[in-house]
């Protein structure tokens, strides 16, 4: 079978990875697997034919700033996304699985005409956020709005990922959202956790059938491991409380790291990874901030030399994190509001209510029964 999986990244970040994990294992039972993506790619040079780029540096700058200008994310990139569907027929795929089409890469309009006009063709959308149901935000939990239910307008989360500096859009994206996803012939959603599923059935996706696929870690990868990690940062005797994000914002829970590191005395080391350089330079000087750790299995020695790994998220549909740290051995916290709550009760973490009280007193207990 010919399998097009489609996502923003190849081999980074989360999604990324996901991807060419899932292209990994097709091709291990015969598959013929390409991986088009729009932005990031950590691939293999050895198998560029496997992966193809959406357009190119300008066409995602062109994109992101008609998003900024007119709120219109995903409705750039058309001679880009012509060129890649026009790849397509030739590559005539028998499947094709989506992931995250926002990203500033591809053209909706174009490429859901396309998918329309092949009804025998089997979709599959595995959903990473919410974007697919909103008319703007990712996320929407922070804002506490629920206008995606029936119809989005006057956007709370405007400045928010896909930011809009000034016009507000939401409202018509809502409306060319359902438009051009709904109506799909043979099209499964697919999402990682059930907290996720739960808010797709409350959407105007609720047409197609749904199925819960927990995110996997590559477990040669993601498992105890040594590292030289407590002596290269003087850390030898101390408590590490570690956070890792691939952009660690408020969002991700910085602010709450950040009061912790007030809060825990001497015995306690944040480590927190995902961090620009100019957060690094206005952390307090108890946390010692990474800027990212490329290599999969350095980050593994990282995780498994941590006493505690805190995802301090307010808004996860899943938690990759998490189970890469549970898979190495470390102590997981996570807050009780989100889709990480379902892996800390698989995996015997702990689950708290959202707060930088809960997250301490949860740490000074998994310290008093180690």
């Amino acid at each position: 079978m010919k399998v097009l999986l489609i996502n923003e990244a190849c081999g980074f970040g989360s999604t990324g990875k996901i991807c060419t994990d899932i292209a990994k294992e097709l091709r291990g039972i015969g598959h013929d697997v390409k991986v088009a993506y729009g932005r990031f790619s950590y691939t293999a040079k050895t198998n560029e034919n496997d992966y193809i780029r959406i357009g190119n540096s300008r066409t995602v700058f062109l994109h992101a700033l008609i998003t900024r200008l007119y709120d219109a994310h995903g409705y750039g990139s058309k001679s880009a996304t012509k060129k890649f569907l026009e790849w397509a027929d030739s590559f005539e795929p028998d499947m094709i699985w989506l992931h995250n089409l926002h990203g500033y890469y591809i053209n909706l309009e174009l490429l859901f005409r396309w998918i329309k006009m092949r009804p025998k063709l089997k979709i599959q959308w595995t959903l990473h956020d919410c974007w697919a149901f909103t008319g703007h935000c990712a996320y929407f939990t922070m804002a506490k709005c629920d206008k995606w239910k029936g119809r989005c307008g006057k956007c709370p989360n405007k400045r928010d990922y896909p930011a809009s500096w000034w016009i507000d859009r939401s409202e018509k994206n809502y409306r060319q959202k359902k438009e051009l996803f709904c109506g799909i012939p043979n099209m499964l959603i697919i999402t990682p956790s059930e907290w996720l599923a739960s808010l797709v059935r409350q959407s105007f996706l609720a047409e197609y059938p749904i199925e819960v696929r927990y995110n996997t870690v590559d477990e040669n990868i993601f498992k105890p491991t040594k590292s030289d990690f407590r002596k290269k940062y003087g850390l030898n005797g101390k408590k590490i409380i570690l956070g890792v994000a691939n952009i660690l914002d408020k969002r991700k829970g910085l602010d709450y790291f950040i009061k912790l590191s007030k809060m825990l005395d001497e015995k306690y080391a944040i480590v927190l990874i995902g961090l620009s350089p100019k957060q690094m330079k206005k952390i307090p000087s108890t946390i010692i901030g990474i800027h990212r750790v490329a290599d999969a299995r350095e980050l593994a020695a990282i995780y498994s030399t941590s006493d505690v790994y805190v995802n301090a998220s307010k808004e996860e549909t899943f938690g990759m994190t998490t189970l890469e740290a549970i898979k190495c051995g470390a102590k997981t916290i996570v807050y009780d509001s989100t889709a990480g709550a379902e892996l800390a009760n698989k995996y015997d973490g702990i689950a708290v209510p959202e707060g930088v009280e809960n997250l301490y007193q949860a740490i000074i207990e998994l310290n008093r029964q180690c």
